[in-house]
């Protein structure tokens, strides 16, 4: 079978509240959900399930013709129509409580699933079939008269119902004669009316998304796919810690039948660039601290080369292993847990992480800033990067079958240095800021002399090779090259030309462990559309960017890849590096508040038609810049 003939059917919405998240197919099944947090063990595995029918929770209406499903909107709460051949229709309301309570976060391990009656007398079946330890069926159950307690692996999860509790147990059909709610979660007992509970926390859960986006900073254009994907790169976040997952889910393969699967519920050092400088120009400041925490105790927690990636636990284990008992999304596995890349030598993690850390000491909005004693420690890790700059790495998409001196990692132990240089100088340390001043210069030239191919016409993957690699496309945006330097406009020019696929931008087209690569790689994407903006071709960018936007799915979700022959997303999801890539080009490329309301009287309508709505839901009204580090 061709790729063609692949869809990806990965049109999902997804639920959360800092602590847990879930996915949701437009049928309303709930398909995916890790318990007790965001990298727990999938008690609803149905997406990597191949055609196994369990680890899922759905409600099946008789004689059912059509199922529609939107957010409410500025909020990550579903809403799913069933309607019946009779006209009978049903309303499933999905979220996982989210509000402040007692002066501080509540967001417990639960999702609450509310089924309300719209018209008609609708006759439904709810089933409720978990799985423990990656897929396996869990073998027993106890009920009493309220709830279910299932009994996963060496965890228990308790669904407390006011529906007659042997209706789920036996998956009996009944006549819905009025509103029901099922609560899913922690072995608790819940003692208050269900009916009550699931308003309440409804509407306080409401009041929690709608103000947390009115906070938000966003450009004119495009708000409405903005908000989703901030909201979106919220559901990643593990709050406790601040740690940011790079996608809810594992082993959703990058193209058809490819053992290209990984496991994306780790936080990834690279990622704290792209993230921190997403939710800064959003103004999303508390998230933003959180995840710089997150990032502070990781350097602060020894003298050792860091990692690519680590848990949202920073010291929990990564170890890559093999699930028997899930079959794979849509049957193409195998379905893994972990991840090797944890292992590997990725030097341009140093970099990434005082580029993160550089906001502590120039955002005048955070509550505690950046002192000389962070920036001491900071300074190791700018040791180690100018070491290790020249030494060969997995890079920064973590080849397993090779190693090579990778441009990118090389440039970001330059940031490294050019980095804590402009700290230094902050902080009034001359001595220190002509030190890593010196540093980056000599890293810098290596890179110009190793790097650039008269032949290519390009900056290539790594030193002394010919391979182009679309993450070169980041020089410009990093600071070491102005966006107008010939070489880097040429090099925007060869990598449009040679990696560009059906309009896609791949990571690279050299064969690596696993072959020819087939699918384009959404970060990229995005990178190719602002360095075109920074050379001045505006006008090509905002055309990629627009049709990039149609690529997302019924719920404004991107995930990690596209391909280039179908047009079908594929790859892990929600994925942060897409998610902030959409927010950085479309702050990036709108126009301003100002230039909009006096060029034109009929800007905003031409704003609004041009854009379009998000999928589901109603545009939004929101704005205020926010601070660049690279601005």
């Amino acid at each position: 079978m061709t790729a063609a003939s692949y869809r990806s059917s990965l049109d999902v919405a997804a639920i959360g509240n800092g602590r847990v998240a879930a996915l949701i197919d437009k049928g309303g099944r709930i398909v995916w959900w890790c318990f007790p947090r965001l990298d727990g063990d999938p008690i609803f595995c149905r997406l990597l399930a191949g055609d196994e029918e369990k680890g899922f929770c759905d409600v099946v209406l008789d004689g059912q013709v059509s199922a529609t499903s939107a957010y409410i909107r500025n909020t990550c709460i579903l809403e799913t129509i069933l309607v019946s051949e009779s006209g009978a229709a049903v309303k499933i309301t999905d979220f996982a409580p989210r509000f402040w309570r007692f002066d501080r976060s509540f967001h417990p391990t639960q999702l609450m699933r509310r089924i309300e009656p719209l018209r008609g007398l609708p006759r439904v079946t709810v089933r409720v079939r978990p799985t423990h330890s990656y897929g396996q069926v869990a073998p027993s159950a106890s009920h009493g008269s309220n709830h279910i307690r299932y009994i996963c692996g060496t965890t228990a999860v308790r669904v407390t119902t006011d529906i007659p509790v042997s209706y789920i147990v036996h998956e009996t059909t009944f006549a819905l004669t009025h509103p029901t709610t099922l609560v899913i979660g922690s072995d608790e007992p819940i003692d208050s009316s269900m009916d009550a509970l699931s308003r309440e926390f409804l509407e306080r859960t409401r009041d929690f998304w709608v103000a947390w986006v009115r906070g938000l900073a966003v450009s004119y254009e495009w708000q409405p796919e903005i908000i989703r994907a901030a909201i979106l790169l919220k559901l990643c976040t593990f709050e406790e810690t601040g740690a940011i997952t790079a996608a809810l889910t594992t082993s959703i393969p990058e193209a058809p039948n490819t053992p290209r699967t990984w496991d994306y519920r780790f936080c990834w050092l690279r990622d704290a660039y792209f993230v921190i400088r997403a939710l800064n120009r959003l103004g999303a400041t508390q998230s933003m601290e959180n995840y710089l925490d997150y990032i502070t105790t990781i350097v602060g927690d020894g003298k050792s080369p860091l990692k690519p990636l680590y848990g949202i636990v920073h010291n929990d284990t990564t170890a890559e292993r093999i699930a028997p008992d899930l079959k794979g999304f849509q049957g193409m596995g195998p379905v893994r847990l972990g991840n090797l890349a944890s292992d590997q030598l990725q030097h341009d993690a140093y970099g990434s992480v005082i580029l993160g850390a550089t906001h502590m000491f120039i955002d005048q909005r955070l509550p505690r800033m950046g002192d000389v004693s962070l920036f001491r420690e900071l300074e190791a890790l700018g040791e180690q990067a100018r070491h290790l700059y020249l030494e060969p790495d997995a890079g920064i998409w973590e080849y397993r079958g090779r190693q090579r001196i990778h441009t990118h990692s090389a440039t970001m132990c330059w940031v490294a240095c050019d980095r804590l240089a402009r700290i230094a100088q902050l902080l009034g340390l001359g001595d220190r800021a002509s030190y890593w001043t010196a540093s980056a210069e000599k890293i810098r030239g290596e890179i110009l002399s190793r790097a650039w191919s008269e032949k290519r016409g390009a900056f290539t993957g790594a030193f002394d090779h010919q391979e182009l690699d679309a993450s070169v496309l980041l020089l410009a945006d990093l600071g070491f090259l102005p966006p107008n330097d010939p070489r880097f406009v040429k090099t925007c020019t060869t990598i449009g030309r040679e990696l560009m696929r059906n309009g896609l931008m791949l990571r690279y087209a050299a064969e690596d462990d696993f072959g020819l690569p087939e699918s384009a790689f959404l970060a990229c994407q995005f990178w190719y559309i602002d360095a075109l903006a920074s050379i001045g071709r505006a006008d090509e960018a905002r055309e990629l960017f627009v049709e990039l936007l149609k690529h997302r799915n019924s719920f404004g979700m991107l995930s990690e890849d596209l391909h280039p022959a179908t047009g079908q997303l594929w790859g892990n999801l929600p994925q942060t590096y897409s998610m902030a890539g959409l927010i950085n080009s479309a702050m990036t490329l709108s126009r301003k508040w100002e230039e909009a309301w006096t060029t034109s009287g009929a800007a905003y309508h031409d704003s609004r038609s041009s854009n379009g709505q998000a999928h589901g839901e109603h545009d939004a009204r929101v704005g205020v810049g926010g601070l660049d580090i690279n601005g």
